[in-house]
């Protein structure tokens, strides 16, 4: 089926190959080795590029922006061959609605210096929604770029009942139309193949055409408006005639490109806008009424319904998934499987990599000499670096399982879940795929705000981003629940449920106030697409677990290590020689009293002396006297001073508190090579005040967790936020506000809970 393209533009009735084109010939014969992968989200775009590249990806960002750039060779090249493919943002359209959509738009337009012109397109498209996803295709082949068509989930399409003649399509498109399953690899050697023949010259460019039929003076306003483009834009690869219809037509897409168009081109669209307002033309919907009218025949004529799957699997189980009190029951469900997985599951290889950081610290220990050079690696860099690396088996859970709700289609269902509660705070649904993205790590999260259109609700998501619990306040919350509760994993499970629902209920309380006072504005509409169901494929999530979980390693190795060595150091200087000389008399005093074998009680009471020289000589340290000049405005919190040096140093990077914890203990315990054999958790049981009670109570633990969840922690947080408000005021504002919510309530869970008897 051949399109009908009487659009009033001189050739565009002509196939690829057969007439002139307005592109640049030189750019026909010297394309460049890049190809870029563009489609709708939820088209299976990221499966393909994983499997064209084999997850071997890098990551970075535009310049100038926060959008990610992820790039990769082909894989399965001849040699000799380079192909770099470059996966852009899921957008529906060419007219941007989010930073995300304008990048995706600039790199097929050609707008961004560092990347290169395509020598190849290829559309992915979601062939279980052909007619929606045909809208962007069609858009994007009217560019002129050589364009491939990637007809992706056709197991899908087929199980929904809809038949697709592929060869039909090809021919109504006028580019080729490769058939996939991208999850199963169907299709792909095909797909690789024709990609390598195209950058090596096998594809013409496409001619300019629009896929739509418009009225007879509306095509020669689009045609002049071309030729003006044609002059401001002389080297450009791309078809002037389909930036002159979105120019035209599209208010957004005018606007969205500040500083891009002269002067004399924004008068002439007025112009043409009157021109057509005066002859009774909707410049507006003429051409989206348009485009559709002849997308839904194309549809219609390339598939075959069949009759079946009227009711697909995904239909059946959002009935209950998405369901108002079963669908929260399952969310909360899943949420606490997690929690309860990364208790249970992590603790065999958290103990065995405990044992491993012990025998190493011992073995270093045993090759120096007692000094300040053995304290320092062993007390200062094994101890304090291992004490967060043995957290990495929780790391790795919590990224499996995020990683998993996002391949199997259930991240989406979570965010139409929770619109109807974040309407009633004046967000909607994609504000809370950015919040769920924060439960990884906050950085991620505010940058996926990008996808929110309307600022004042992206700004709301971002200041309240940080109060979901990233996986850098997990060590935290293990460190201390271990401490409390430390062979009852259901009770340990609930309780770290309940600081994770804590930050969301704050978050959401947060984000009522400032819709209400510091940003008002209306409540936005949800408008999303709920992809299928689909299995996870293992290889793609595991390599996303092993990237982030590796972030979390490199951070261990540069900024904790820096940190812990700092820590050391404020631990240990300045000397006091007096100091050791006092205990040293009292425990030769109390040595002499021994007999041939000394008894437990004097045992003890020699232990006792060591701790006290110990925590004497921490008390006059740099860092001591830190904590203690901040003692005074934590103790209501129930924190004492030494709370207050990991409080202080955890600004940097939130789990620093738990080296922190193992280097100043460790300090504090001198030489008892006992303690240092056991885990941290059972070092902080063991620490008693003055008084004989326990340091780490249950309360003092949970009001620390509070503390936790709100505070913001993390310099690279407050550094992403400048970067994406472009302000200092927002991310101050930010860490202040914050800073005030952890101290009022970790003051009413500590001071409340002492009214209450609780201990």
């Amino acid at each position: 089926m051949e399109p009908n393209n009487n659009t009033g533009i001189q050739g565009a009735n002509k196939m690829p190959g057969t007439g002139t084109s307005d592109i640049p010939q030189s750019a026909v014969r010297n394309p460049q080795s890049f190809v870029v992968l563009t489609g709708n989200p939820n088209s299976g775009k990221t499966t393909l590029f994983n499997a064209l590249t084999g997850l071997r990806a890098r990551v970075g960002n535009y310049a100038g922006v926060t959008v990610e750039r992820k790039e990769g060779k082909l894989r399965g090249t001849p040699e000799g061959t380079d192909i770099t493919i470059l996966d852009l943002p899921g957008t529906y359209s060419l007219s941007p609605q989010s930073l995300d959509e304008q990048v995706a738009r600039d790199v097929l337009f050609q707008r961004l210096p560092e990347v290169p012109a395509p020598a190849l397109v290829v559309v992915v498209v979601d062939a279980s929604n052909l007619e929606r996803n045909l809208y962007f295709a069609t858009q994007v082949i009217e560019l002129g770029h050589p364009t491939f068509v990637a007809l992706n989930m056709m197991d899908v399409a087929e199980q929904n009942g809809h038949l697709i003649d592929t060869d039909d399509l090809a021919k109504a498109l006028g580019v080729p139309v490769f058939p996939l399953v991208a999850s199963a690899s169907q299709g792909l050697d095909e797909l690789r193949r024709a990609i390598v023949q195209s950058v090596k010259g096998g594809t013409k460019r496409v001619l300019p055409r629009l896929f739509c039929e418009l009225p007879e003076g509306f095509g020669r306003e689009i045609d002049t408006l071309a030729q003006s483009l044609k002059k401001s834009f002389n080297q450009r690869q791309t078809s002037a005639h389909a930036e002159a219809l979105l120019v035209l037509c599209d208010e957004k897409f005018l606007l969205g490109s500040a500083g891009y168009y002269s002067d004399e081109i924004k008068n002439a669209v007025a112009e043409t806008r009157k021109r057509l307002e005066a002859a009774g033309v909707d410049w507006r919907s003429a051409s989206i009424e348009a485009r559709y009218a002849r997308i839904s025949a194309m549809q219609q004529a390339v598939t075959t319904d069949s009759g079946a799957g009227q009711e697909t699997f995904s239909d059946r189980v959002d009935r209950i998934v998405t369901h108002k009190f079963w669908g929260m029951v399952v969310f909360i469900g899943i949420m606490a499987l997690m929690f309860l997985t990364i208790f249970t599951v992590a603790k065999w290889p958290m103990d065995w990599m405990q044992s491993a950081v012990t025998w190493f610290g011992d073995k270093v220990g045993a090759m120096i000499p007692p000094g300040d050079l053995q304290s320092l690696l062993v007390k200062g860099v094994i101890q304090g670096v291992g004490a967060v690396v043995v957290f990495l088996p929780q790391i790795c859970l919590l990224f499996l399982f995020i990683g998993l709700l996002e391949d199997t289609g259930y991240m989406a269902r979570a965010a139409f879940l929770m619109d109807r509660l974040m309407s009633k705070v004046g967000l909607h649904g994609k504000s809370f795929i950015p919040m769920l993205s924060s439960f990884a790590c906050a950085i991620p999260g505010i940058m996926a705000t990008r996808t929110i259109e309307t600022p004042k609700d992206r700004l709301v998501t971002i200041l309240v981003a940080p109060l979901m619990s990233c996986s850098a306040r997990l060590p935290v919350y293990a460190l201390l629940i271990a401490s409390v509760f430390p062979h009852r994993a259901v009770m340990a499970s609930i309780t770290m449920l309940s600081m994770y629902l804590l930050g969301i209920v704050v978050a959401l309380l947060m984000a009522w106030l400032f819709k209400k006072t510091l940003l008002k504005g209306g409540t936005p509409m949800l408008v999303m697409e709920l992809p299928p169901y689909k299995r996870p494929l293992v290889k793609t999530v595991m390599r996303h677990m092993w990237d982030r979980s590796k972030l979390f390693l490199q951070r261990a190795g540069t900024v904790i290590l820096g940190i812990c060595i700092i820590l050391w150091f404020l631990a240990t200087y300045p000397k006091h020689p007096e100091i050791s000389q006092k205990f040293a008399t009292e425990k030769a005093s109390l040595e002499k009293s021994f007999g041939e074998k000394p008894t437990e009680e004097q045992k003890a009471q020699l232990s006792s002396l060591e701790i006290q020289e110990s925590g004497e000589k921490l008390r006059q340290s740099f860092a001591g006297k830190m904590g203690r000049g901040l003692e005074p405005f934590i103790a209501p919190l129930g924190f004492d001073w030494k709370m207050g040096i990991g409080i202080i140093s955890s600004f940097a990077a939130r789990e620093v508190f738990v080296s922190t914890m193992s280097t100043v203990y460790n300090v504090a315990d001198s030489d008892d090579k006992e303690a240092h054999t056991k885990a941290l958790a059972q070092v902080l049981r063991e620490q008693k005040k003055p008084d004989g009670t326990p340091v780490y109570t249950t309360l003092t633990s949970i009001s620390l967790m509070v503390f936790y969840v709100l505070a913001l922690q993390c310099v690279s947080t407050v550094a992403v936020v400048r970067r994406e408000t472009n302000s200092w005021k927002w991310p101050v504002f930010q860490w202040v506000y914050m800073g005030v919510l952890a101290w009022v309530l970790a003051f009413v869970t500590y001071q409340g809970g002492r009214l209450l008897g609780l201990g």
